[in-house]
């Protein structure tokens, strides 16, 4: 389920005491029954509707939903975010994780077009793209063999040696499009040995702010790791910094970000210092 805090610092948050979405006996019912809502991410359009992009999960297949709410608290469910593209060939394809890029307008963060076209970063395993016109209905952008396009994928000896998982609303920067995303390490043969195997780091990609499938750079070591007891506890011990939420209050980022599957945390990053 998906609950509902609110704070005046970013900091310090007062919860409501019931989940604002959760899986009913409505049209998503059979996507969402008996697993329920995961991975959420949240972005606002200019307008200040808000999108979130979610994992549906009915403990048989993973799927990438849509809601939009005004308030945060009342939200629309559209379904799957994949549902209509080509002819509905990925309806049910496993898919999860979408980070929508963004733009800083008058201080705020926004969904913000590409090329005429939103544009999400999205997936779990790889990470790929998708563009969309109305926010809801979403198109995976194909390679020349007709399947879906990887633009960036796990390496072999790094961080990210097992997986790549996009994590919070991309940025469009002066220098290019920022994602953020969350790459697990091998286990065994072929993991990154500065870092504990299995744990969740976090890296950054730098995408072209004109071809967004074209990788620009991409950062070898992670910017944030799992050093507090918090995040070396709980369901993944071999730690985890999972970023999944960004904001901007008062000029400064604001990431949130789950340790071990187990607990909320924050990191705040001040662009002055």
């Amino acid at each position: 389920r998906i609950g509902y805090a609110t704070s005046d610092d970013g900091l310090k948050f007062d919860i409501l005491g019931a989940p604002v979405l959760y899986p009913q006996p409505d049209s998503q019912a059979e996507l969402e029954l008996p697993g329920g809502w995961e991975d959420p991410r949240v972005a606002m359009t200019e307008e200040g509707t808000y999108v979130m992009l979610y994992t549906m999960w009915n403990r048989k297949q993973a799927r990438l939903g849509v809601a939009t709410s005004k308030d945060l608290v009342v939200w629309e469910k559209h379904g799957p975010a994949f549902a209509k593209a080509y002819y509905g060939r990925f309806a049910d394809s496993f898919s999860k994780s979408a980070s929508i890029v963004t733009k800083v307008v008058d201080g705020e963060q926004v969904i913000t077009k590409v090329g005429g076209k939103y544009v999400m970063y999205w997936g779990e395993q790889w990470i790929n793209v998708a563009t969309s016109d109305d926010l809801i209905n979403w198109t995976p952008m194909l390679d020349e063999n007709g399947e879906i396009l990887k633009v960036v994928e796990p390496r072999v000896g790094y961080f990210d040696s097992m997986l790549t998982e996009c994590g919070p609303p991309a940025i469009m920067t002066e220098d290019g499009i920022l994602l953020f995303y969350n790459g697990k390490n091998l286990d065994g043969e072929g993991r990154d040995e500065n870092y504990t195997a299995a744990s969740y780091c976090a890296g950054q990609v730098l995408f072209s702010a004109s071809e967004p499938t074209k990788v620009l750079d991409r950062l070898d070591e992670p910017f944030f790791v799992p050093e507090a007891d918090f995040e070396r506890s709980g369901q993944y011990p071999a730690g985890t910094v999972f970023i999944e939420g960004l904001v901007l209050h008062q000029s400064k980022w604001y990431l949130y970000y789950g340790c071990a599957d187990s607990r909320v945390a924050v990191a705040v990053y001040n662009p002055e210092k």
